[in-house]
């Protein structure tokens, strides 16, 4: 195998639990495409390129670092290491098990003088104990063997160079300095602090193995090296068998006995539960997470496995983040240099929301936690409020490039989306009170100090950027502007809601009239001559671009063409007035969606992994069936089928998110702008469509066939909601099933010259 097809593989076989996350690469460290194992928030500093300063500009920037790596076991074989480049793999394959939440591997390995052996390995990355990873690691010889097995903690683990830029390559060359290395036993222990932010690290590591007899095992450790070496005399048709835990931790603060001390007592609880007990913990929590998650594909056993393996990775993502970020790649690599992004709240949250709503919590949390950053991110540019960051890992603003960074502030109002859904979603009184209101009253502010009162009547938004990045520095942008409209409402209810949270927060009775005015008064640009929405005023009158004339190797234009004839064209990167018109439907008509979409679909090249998700919800809604279920392909495959060319980094988050997105908002038409509603349709070439959420501690099930729609209680109390506009009460043991009515008949789309949806061959 290539490197970079080991790249892709261990990204797709990664394992995390939003706090430890470990690439897939195999047991014994070689050979490897790109060898990574990260904690959540951990992180290195380094100066960020100018080539001309300014004020306001961020000044450093944070990037990932690749911890201690505890997975490596290698195999000697009468001296003979186990290599997949050497002798012969006679049988070799992995699979990563959605249910038992573990990674297995099993090699039948031949060496270059002939010695068989088969190696069988499962690897978890605990849910329920969240500083705990372990291996189990069994080698069955075929003719009496010397083994001899060697576990490592390896810090520095030598890495590729990853990025252009040199400053960022220079802070990861051996980015952690050694504090301290103890070994006794078949224990280890390593702690290190990175060089520049100052943070510190700890990993340690145990060991259980069995084998008939003659055992002889001996440990070290050094600086950058634990190792714990074993050997034994194996019969034919006997076992080695070893069991490996790992325990990580970090802190800003805390100091190196504080740390080992917790990466031992990690240690110890593992120990306590034992193999076997980890692997039921592991189960079980995955048993619950099905039941309120799994969608069911009837008609498609490809995109069943794809939709499975994107709820899998999302929860891997957000599962025990607890007051961290859920990253743009998770934790399965290092692309994005490990920093969140407006990803996060409208593509990931919503997900975890309707399924797994404690990690959607954690993770605003985090923003709450960060809101201090925020406010003062705000003062520097001269505003009110908060104005969250870009992309980050601690809160501060990384993003070097400031039109589609800084002039983004789209972003905190995505922050406000996500807290107005979840709390909608749960009635969580205590987020409310603590961190909600706190996080809608400071957003607001923002769009109070960015916006101002034109002339005409109109609360006009200048100067910002929206979701698609070729555009920038707009005026009006109406997703900006829709998303900033709810905010300001939402703030104005929260407050209500939370007197004593608006007193202590100085929020006024002018203040809120003052939202709820500005909230009325909104611009939304619309073409009348045309009949569409303006993405941002002016935009139908910019020049078209060149679709015809562009090639598909200059894909994509930003890496084949410059931003200044980019910014000046009607040519948009990813879903942005469509999305607008997603998050926010109740501020559109049939009508004008149906218009809308056609006219954007026709100028969007989803140069972006969010687009596929929402054109495929829009698609359904305004009857595009195919259309939408070509787009949900997209989503769905965008990593299994490496259609961005760059799985090699990392997996999606946002990419699988809107896989789900595609399922439940677009063929199960769930919309929340007021309560939970629904208007499912099956697309063409499926029996079957059906899938599980949670509401207000409710968990039901929406299973979509043809001519129907069943609403089924799986636990809890009764869900109201309404289906294609009816109104609808479903008591638990009494199924609901209602005809779907036929799609509206679609407009007349067509995508740009060589930008049609990646359409999958059948089989």
């Amino acid at each position: 195998m290539s490197v970079p097809d080991l790249r892709r593989t261990e990204s797709t076989f990664a394992l995390s639990n939003g706090h430890i996350g470990m690439r897939g690469t195999l047991d014994e460290g070689e050979p490897r495409g790109l060898p990574g194992t990260y904690l959540n928030g951990f992180y290195e500093e380094h100066s960020l390129p100018y080539g001309e300063a300014g004020y306001g500009y961020p000044e450093a920037g944070q990037t990932v670092v690749n911890v201690t790596d505890g997975k490596v076991i290698r195999l000697l074989v009468e001296d003979e290491p186990l290599d997949m480049r050497y002798g012969r793999a006679l049988e070799h394959e992995r699979e990563l098990d959605f249910r038992t939440g573990t990674l297995r591997r099993r090699t039948v390995w031949e060496s270059p003088t002939g010695r068989k052996i088969t190696v069988t390995s499962e690897r978890l990355v605990s849910f329920t104990q969240r500083a705990v990873a372990a291996i189990h690691y069994v080698v069955e010889p075929e003719d009496d063997l010397q083994l001899v097995v060697q576990s490592d903690l390896l810090a520095n683990e030598p890495v590729e160079e990853r990025s252009g830029d040199p400053r960022v390559a220079a802070a990861l060359d051996s980015p952690l300095v050694a504090e301290y290395s103890w070994a006794e036993g078949k224990r280890a222990v390593l702690a290190h602090h990175t060089r520049h932010s100052g943070l510190r690290v700890a990993a340690a590591m145990d060991h259980e193995l069995t084998v008939a007899d003659g055992l002889r095992a001996h440990i070290h450790a050094e600086d950058d090296l634990a190792r714990f070496t074993a050997a034994a005399d194996v019969p034919a048709g006997d076992s080695l068998r070893m069991t490996k835990y790992l325990g990580y931790g970090w802190s800003a603060q805390r100091s190196v006995p504080a740390l080992r001390a917790q990466v031992e007592a990690a240690l110890a609880g593992a120990r306590q539960t034992g193999w076997e007990g980890l692997l039921a913990e592991q189960r079980a929590f995955l048993d619950d997470f099905w039941e309120v998650a799994d969608i069911e594909v009837d008609g498609d056993d490809e995109l069943q496995q794809a939709m499975r393996f994107a709820l899998f990775h999302i929860l891997q993502a957000g599962a025990r983040g607890e007051t961290r970020a859920v990253p743009g790649k998770g934790l399965t690599g290092p692309g994005y240099d490990g920093h969140a992004f407006w990803d996060s709240e409208m593509f990931v949250l919503p997900v975890l929301t309707y399924t797994v709503p404690d990690a959607a919590r954690d993770a605003l949390r985090w923003r709450h936690s960060t809101v201090d950053k925020a406010r003062e991110r705000a003062q520097v540019l001269g505003q009110r409020g908060a104005a969250f960051p870009w992309r980050s890992i601690n809160g501060a603003e990384c993003s070097a490039y400031w039109p589609a960074g800084t002039a983004a502030f789209h972003v905190s109002g995505g922050i406000a989306h996500a807290v107005a859904q979840y709390q909608a979603a749960t009635g969580d009184e205590e987020f409310d009170r603590e961190c909600g209101t706190e996080l809608l009253v400071e957003t607001a502010r923002l769009w109070m100090s960015l916006g101002h009162h034109d002339k005409h009547g109109g609360f006009r938004i200048d100067g910002v950027t929206g979701p698609d990045e070729y555009s920038a520095i707009v005026d009006n942008n109406v997703y900006t502007n829709l998303i900033a409209q709810k905010n300001l409402r939402e703030a104005a209810e929260a407050c209500a809601r939370n007197p004593a949270t608006a007193t202590a927060l100085e929020v006024h009775a002018d203040e809120r009239t003052a939202w709820q005015e500005a909230a009325m008064r909104m611009r939304i640009p619309f073409d009348a001559l045309l009949g569409v929405h303006q993405q941002a005023e002016g935009f139908t009158a910019h020049a078209e671009w060149d679709f015809p004339g562009t090639a598909r190797e200059d894909y994509p234009l930003l890496l084949s063409k410059p931003y200044f004839d980019l910014y000046r064209k009607q040519v948009i990167k990813q879903a942005d007035l469509v999305l607008a018109m997603h998050i926010r439907g109740d501020a559109f008509t049939a009508a004008e969606k149906a218009a809308n979409f056609a006219y954007y679909e026709a100028r969007t090249v989803r140069d972006s992994s969010l687009s596929a998700g929402t054109q495929s919800v829009l698609a359904a809604e305004v009857g595009a069936l195919q259309l939408a279920y070509d787009y949900l392909g997209e989503a769905a495959f965008t990593d299994l089928h490496d259609l961005h060319d760059n799985v090699h980094n990392g997996l999606h988050m946002a990419s699988l998110a809107g896989a789900w997105i595609g399922v439940v908002a677009g063929f199960g038409g769930m919309r929340d702008h007021s309560g939970l509603t629904f208007a499912p349709r099956l697309p063409p070439g499926l029996d079957r469509l059906a899938f599980r959420m949670s509401y207000q501690g409710t968990r039901f099930s929406v299973a979509i066939t043809r001519g129907e729609a069943t609403y089924q209680i799986v636990s809890g109390g009764p869900l109201r909601t309404a289906h294609h506009g009816e109104t609808v009460v479903v008591e638990r043991g009494v199924p609901v099933t209602l005809p779907v009515p036929d799609p509206p008949t679609p407009p007349e789309v067509r995508q740009p010259a060589n930008r049609e949806p990646v359409r999958r061959v059948p089989g």
